[in-house]
């Protein structure tokens, strides 16, 4: 008989934690588990059109790997009594036709309604993947409170919290969230053929993205939210184009910051130096033309985006924050400097951009590291998971 799973998300947009739920539910064995997913509107995401389409490509792939899909139009993201308690009460009776033997919610709303759901229609095994926390970087400090102790109550209703670094787990522990043996470390994966393997002409890249042939290319990826850290990159671009005018800074993705960031590029007079793309579907070819990945972000779960960035073998520079430095090594594959440190973000970005060995030498150590971090090797773990959990309620109950 079949491990009945079902995951439950509140968004689906191309940002990592749902890249990662997607990746999880495609990769699970279909002999062994039956799995659907539940998710949100993603109405909050403002995906432009082409985002939105490729979200809706994932949601056809994930069908047709046999994962059905489950939508709640009133699962939102942001608080809001009426439609949370309508989601709630949707997921209760979800869950009772179902009968799933595993929960495993994604993301902090998802996580809390979800898991109580799980808890009252008494579901035998309930996980939470929180993708990142909100202890810091996101919200004032009453409310970051209220967060923290929902997160301590919800735990006590969970069997296993899954984290996607040391860090986070080490986070978790330190605002005392549950005890250390309710903790796994599982490491968000990527498709690691998709950058490994991309074959583009840097040179026609930057003639169709309006680049000079002989710039050299900074980039960022990233939803254009306040906690990506995109403000500090534009200033640390504006230090560096007087010396460097020959560098373009690569704002890739979109969001609800696209016009603030933009006036303040124009207030720094560097238009020149910095292009936003938006969202793009080609982001492992646009990536492969960048000389440098940047990541200055104020909060970080993981920031799959720097495997991806690794995989096309680029050197990076960003905060030493969250579960970063679990990825990047001072000094080794890229560059670690303090959240909203403009002034070392700067010096660190110049250093790569004057030093065409070094950039070589730490994307190679980049590329090694990335290879630990394939969807496959995420999912085996997840599965390992899974079954133990599983054995484990199967004996308590015998």
């Amino acid at each position: 008989m079949k491990i009945k799973t079902i995951h439950i998300i509140t968004r689906l947009d191309k940002g990592g934690s749902a890249e990662n739920t997607l990746l999880t539910v495609m990769g699970l064995d279909r002999e062994i588990y039956d799995v659907v997913l539940v998710h949100g509107l993603s109405i909050e995401s403002n995906m432009a059109e082409d985002e939105f389409r490729a979200v809706e490509k994932s949601l056809m792939d994930v069908e047709k790997e046999g994962v059905r899909v489950i939508t709640i139009p009133s699962l939102v993201r942001r608080i809001h009594l009426f439609y949370d308690l309508r989601a709630f009460f949707a997921l209760i009776k979800i869950l009772r036709n179902e009968r799933p033997d595993i929960v495993h919610t994604h993301t902090s709303k998802a996580g809390i309604l979800g898991r109580w759901a799980a808890f009252f229609v008494r579901v035998p095994v309930i996980i939470h993947t929180p993708h990142g926390h909100v202890f810091w970087g996101y919200f004032g400090k009453l409310k970051t409170r209220i967060f923290i102790l929902l997160e301590k109550i919800s735990a006590l209703v969970t069997d296993r919290l899954v984290m996607l670094t040391e860090q986070e787990k080490i986070d978790h522990l330190h605002f005392h969230i549950a005890p250390e043996n309710k903790f796994s470390v599982v490491h968000s994966g990527i498709n690691l053929d998709e950058f490994s393997n991309t074959s583009v002409d840097p040179a026609a890249m930057k003639r169709r993205l309006g680049i000079p042939e002989d710039n050299l290319i900074v980039g960022t990826v990233g939803r254009l939210t306040s906690i990506k850290g995109h403000r500090y990159l534009i200033e640390a671009a504006r230090k560096i184009a007087g010396s460097r005018p020959d560098t373009t800074f690569v704002i890739l993705g979109d969001g609800e910051l696209l016009d603030e960031l933009k006036n303040m590029v124009t207030r720094s007079d560097i238009e020149e130096n910095i292009k936003f793309l938006g969202w793009r579907s080609d982001v492992a070819e646009v990536m492969s033309t960048f000389d440098i990945f940047a990541l200055p972000s104020l909060n970080e779960g993981m920031g799959r985006v720097l495997v991806e960035a690794m995989a096309l073998g680029r050197p990076i520079v960003a905060s030493n924050i969250g579960g970063i430095p679990d990825l990047v090594v001072d000094c080794e594959n890229g560059y670690l400097v303090s959240v909203g440190d403009v002034e070392s973000l700067a010096a660190r970005i110049r250093k790569l951009l004057d030093d065409p060995e070094k950039r070589e030498e730490m994307g190679e150590c980049g590329k090694k590291i990335a290879i630990d971090y394939s969807a496959n090797a995420m999912v085996q773990k997840i599965d390992r998971v899974y079954r133990k959990l599983v054995f484990s309620r199967c004996h308590s109950e015998e």
